[in-house]
């Protein structure tokens, strides 16, 4: 029982000392959690456009390795047509 009094006690002096902010601490406190959300924010926004724009190059490079693919099936299939196949 006394050590949870104590602790009681303690929580209590430690929730007081905490609440005894000058306004000045209070506002540079306040002024240091939105720089570090605003912080934050940043790095969070630059990681989903790093994701976006590799995302955005591999879909650029599959549609020209598709392009030059379905242009050299055309050529190949013309020359088929042609009689003019190696084959």
């Amino acid at each position: 029982m006394k050590t949870t009094t104590v602790l009681a006690i303690a929580l209590g002096l430690g929730a007081l000392g905490a609440c005894n902010k000058s306004p000045q601490e209070q506002t540079a406190d306040n002024i240091e959690a939105n720089a570090e959300n605003t912080a934050d924010t940043i790095e969070a926004n630059a990681d989903n456009a790093a994701d976006m724009m590799q995302a955005n190059a591999e879909n650029a490079a599959d549609a020209v390795r598709n392009a030059g693919e379905n242009s050299a099936d055309s050529v190949r299939n013309s020359a088929d047509a042609d009689g003019n196949s190696a084959n």
